[in-house]
This record gives C-alpha cells, sequence and structure tokens, in this order.
C-alpha cells in the first residue's frame, strides 16, 4: 500500500483502476502514451462536459455499485478534496456550487447561503459566461434538477439554461442533457443531479438509500457519457469530462457544518492528458471552471482573479514531496489513527531552525510541521482552520495554540527556512507564497530574507489576522548577490497558527 493513501483512498484507486473505460477513445489514447495523446488532440475539436453529483461522498462511490464513475476514474483522474467551513462559509450547495462555477471562492463571489443574497456574479461570472464573452461562436448548455444553478448561477448570456420540472427530477435532467449531447452539437454542457444529495437528507450518507441513489446517478452518468460517444462527430472530437459534488453529508444525514464528511468533495476527471488511474491531492473545487477554459482554449486572464488552476497543468510544491511521509497522529486524540498527516521532516533544501523552541508539548505541533487540510482541520474544528483554503495538499503550519495543549516548557519559536534560491544582483526578484495567519498577542509572524548568507534582514511581519491568500513582496536583490533563501519565522505562547505553501522566487 503506497504510504501516501489513506485505506479507503487505495482502495478506490485500485478498485477502480482495474476498471476499462467502456472502450472509450480516452482510454485507448492513454495506452497509446501521452504524446500520442497529446497529438491526436492537438487536431480534434475541444469539448467540455461537467457532471455534478449534488452531496455526493467519493468513499460512497467506493461502497456503492457504481461501474461508469469507476470507469471513468480507471481513465483518467480522481482528486479527493475538501472545502470550507462557516464564517467562511457553510457546506451548502449556493455557496457549493458558485465555487465549482464560478471557479473562485466564497470569499470573492460572496455566496454564504441558498438565498444568492449579495452575489458578484459580475464580477465573478460563471465559466459559461466566459467561454461566451471570449467565443461566442461556441455553444454552451446548462441543465438542472437544483433550479437555483440555472435560474441564478449561470448568467443569462450562456446559450441554453434549463431548470428541470421537480416532477421530472434527475430523470428528466438526464433526457434533456442526453439528447443534446447526442443529438446536437454543444461545446461546453454542464449537468447537475439532485438525488444523491435528496437520499442523504431522508436516510443519511451511511443508509442503503443513499448507495443506491448513487448508483441510480451511476446509471445517468452512463448514459451521459454513451451519448457522447455516439455522436457521430465524437471521432474528431476531444472531450474532457469531469465529475464533481458541491459537499458531502453526514452518516445521519445533511450538511452545513464543519465535520469532515460535510467538507468532502472530489473530482473524476477524463481527458487525453490525464493519466490513467492517477490519484492526485493538489486539486481544487474551483479547478473545475479553469480547467474547462484551458482546454476549450479560453486564455484565463490574471486580471480575472480566479482561484482555480487546471488540472491539465500541474504545479510542482517542495511540500508536496513529503505526501509519502506523512504520519499517524502521536498526541493529538481527535484525529483518527487511520489518517497520515503529518511530518517534522522537511523537503530537500528545506530545513526547520529549533533552537529557540520551547520543549514538550503536543508532538505533532512542535515548531513548523508539514500537514494537509484533512489531518490538521481534525485537530480541533471550528477554529478557522477550515479556512485555510488556498494552500493545496500538504503545507507548513506553525499552530502554537494545539502545541500548548500538552505539558509544556518555554515558548514556541520556529523558522522555517527555504533553499537558497539563485538571483541576479542589481535587479529586482518577486517571493510569492500561500499564507493563512490567525493572530493573538504576543504572537508574532516574520519573513526575513538571507542573502548570500548574510544576516537574515526583515521584509515582511505578520501581527494581525491575514485570510487565506497568495501574498508577494518585491526584492532589490543587492548588487553582486548570487543567492537568496528566505526564513518565515513564528514565535509565541497559546497563540493561533500560521500556514505557508507554494513559496517561489521569480526574477525580472
Amino acid at each position: 500500500m503506497p504510504a501516501h493513501l489513506s485505506p479507503s483512498e487505495v482502495s478506490v484507486s485500485y478498485r477502480m483502476s482495474r476498471r476499462t473505460f467502456l472502450g472509450s477513445a480516452a482510454a485507448v489514447a492513454v495506452a497509446a502514451g501521452p504524446f500520442a495523446a497529446v497529438a491526436r488532440a492537438a487536431a480534434r475539436t475541444p469539448k467540455v462536459l461537467v457532471i455534478g453529483l449534488d452531496g455526493c461522498l467519493l468513499s460512497r462511490v467506493e461502497d456503492a455499485d457504481a461501474p461508469h464513475l469507476d470507469a471513468l476514474a480507471a481513465a483518467g483522474l480522481t482528486a479527493p478534496s475538501s472545502i470550507y467551513a462557516n464564517p467562511l462559509a457553510p457546506t451548502l450547495s449556493g455557496p457549493g456550487w458558485s465555487t465549482i462555477i464560478t471557479g473562485v471562492w466564497p470569499d470573492k463571489h460572496n455566496v454564504k447561503d441558498n438565498t444568492f443574497s449579495g452575489n458578484r456574479f459580475t464580477q465573478y461570472p460563471d465559466f459559461l459566461t466566459r467561454v461566451e464573452t471570449a467565443k461566442p461562436g461556441l455553444s454552451t448548455y446548462a441543465v438542472s434538477s437544483w433550479a437555483p444553478i440555472t435560474d441564478t448561477v449561470f448568467s443569462a448570456k450562456v446559450d441554453t439554461r434549463v431548470s428541470t420540472p421537480s416532477a421530472e427530477y434527475d430523470t428528466g435532467t438526464t433526457a434533456r442533457a442526453v439528447a443534446v449531447l447526442r443529438d446536437g452539437d454543444p461545446d461546453a454542457v454542464f449537468v447537475q443531479l439532485d438525488n444523491i444529495d435528496h437520499a442523504g437528507h431522508g436516510y443519511g450518507a451511511a443508509s442503503q438509500q443513499y448507495l443506491d441513489a448513487i448508483h441510480g446517478a451511476d446509471a445517468q452518468v452512463g448514459q451521459l457519457v454513451a451519448a457522447v460517444q455516439a455522436r457521430a462527430t465524437y471521432p474528431g472530437e476531444d472531450w474532457l469530462v469531469m465529475v464533481t459534488a458541491d459537499h458531502g453529508h453526514t452518516d445521519a444525514g445533511g450538511h452545513g457544518g464543519s465535520t469532515l464528511q460535510e467538507r468532502q468533495t472530489f473530482l473524476i476527471a477524463t481527458g487525453p492528458t490525464l493519466a490513467a488511474g492517477s490519484v492526485r491531492h493538489d486539486v481544487k473545487m474551483p479547478d473545475v471552471a479553469a480547467s474547462a477554459l484551458a482546454h476549450l482554449g479560453v486564455a484565463i486572464d490574471p486580471a480575472w482573479d480566479l482561484d482555480g488552476r487546471p488540472v491539465q497543468q500541474p504545479t510542482a510544491d517542495a511540500f508536496d514531496s513529503l505526501r509519502g511521509r506523512l504520519l499517524p497522529r502521536a498526541d493529538e486524540t481527535g484525529i483518527s489513527a487511520s489518517i497520515l498527516g503529518f511530518t517534522h521532516t522537511p523537503p530537500t533544501g528545506w530545513s526547520v531552525d529549533n533552537s529557540a523552541m520551547g520543549t514538550g508539548g503536543v508532538t505533532e505541533w512542535r515548531g513548523w510541521s508539514f500537514t494537509t487540510d484533512e489531518f490538521w482541520t481534525q485537530a480541533q474544528r471550528d477554529q478557522n482552520r477550515e479556512c485555510n483554503i488556498r494552500a493545496r495538499n500538504v503545507f507548513a503550519v506553525a499552530d502554537g495554540d494545539e502545541w500548548n495543549d500538552k505539558s509544556l516548557t518555554g515558548t514556541f519559536d520556529s523558522t522555517l527556512v527555504s533553499p537558497a534560491y539563485p538571483v541576479t544582483g542589481g535587479r529586482t526578484a518577486t517571493l510569492a507564497y500561500t499564507t493563512f495567519y490567525r493572530q493573538e498577542s504576543p504572537q508574532r509572524g516574520e519573513v526575513l530574507v538571507s542573502y548570500d548568507g548574510a544576516a537574515p534582514v526583515s521584509v515582511r511581519t505578520y501581527t494581525a489576522d491575514v485570510p487565506s491568500r497568495t501574498e508577494t513582496v518585491t526584492l532589490q536583490i543587492p548588487a553582486g548577490a548570487t543567492t537568496a533563501s528566505f526564513r518565515f519565522r513564528y514565535t509565541g505562547g497559546n497563540n493561533w497558527y500560521w500556514v505557508i505553501d507554494g513559496v517561489t522566487l521569480t526574477q525580472s
């Protein structure tokens, strides 16, 4: 069993990889090799199908009879993921679908509940509207069983928006989408199916009824995929198919809270550039919109301020290389023993200076630690850790609050030290990193830079709350300098925490 996967993830990955993708061209392309697949894709017409399964848990897909979802995963990518909780937004459908469809988190689209009041869809429109704006000649289509998606989230600029009458529910939604996919000529299609969420509310995610609802939705997914493959023009088309969910469900039923089950989502995606049977942990909900746009050849303008990034273009990150080294809990009791989620061993080139660090305390958080959302948020729920939305996969955290939950001496004083990046003296450079900082005095965060091993100089300090965001620091490299190394020093007592991820240095 690979050390970086939980038992349930391994089971899903291995079980799904044994299936085939209905004899699809996607599987043939993968088997022929990535370069052959890319070459064929370049000559074909790009098209996108996004299928949303409301309230669906990936872990329960594993338990259900879901051959079509299994086949899609075997032919492409499976990415378990997680979302936010209050105070950013509750785990409800309004914020969830808005995040998936716009490509930004709730702090930007501003949907906090199912009323959609105060939304910023004019500033952050849905991805089909962006397609229509950039390439008005393309055909866009959206159909949903939950009417607010097509009535409110997707704009009138979309060629066709259909809210299925409640009497027809998912059967009608599927039939309409099948007809368009099979007989029409759409370029981008969004379909939302609602019955899994309905079963979750009525019977709970631990119920047989929930599994039955997944089985029913799986059959409808199969109809949609079959409709794509039945197209007369299918051999000349390059389809990116993505299946996702807006939130999870508790075993007893319901969502809106901060439990890990309620915060669960996923992406299953097939396309010629996505490796068959692959599992990734760096994918987030806003990536669906960004991936659709990239596949259709719509250039993503930085001015759009999207949070998503195309799954076809993964970004390497040093901290993510630690996933295979993560350990189970040591002193923490609220985290499942099956979750592998922390290490103090830094990636190659990085180090942690704990020479001024106190002794004792909770082992997991003694100095800078490398962890995951699944692990860290379970250390203590409802203290805003769930709002660390822009860190991906493995990230670094200094958590004085959790460290203090066991007998200790001294204070928290730990410094995360980067490798020495090559620089050219006399020019400017930009340090960028994802951060999330929650403040309580006397806590302090400080970023320092050292050129060619000289004494570090402070370039930024943190003494007030900073929401999850990407920070940039412009540096003037001294004449003659050849390297720059960065230090992230966190000091405090029984206070809060600081997250660092995605550290890069670019030079103009």
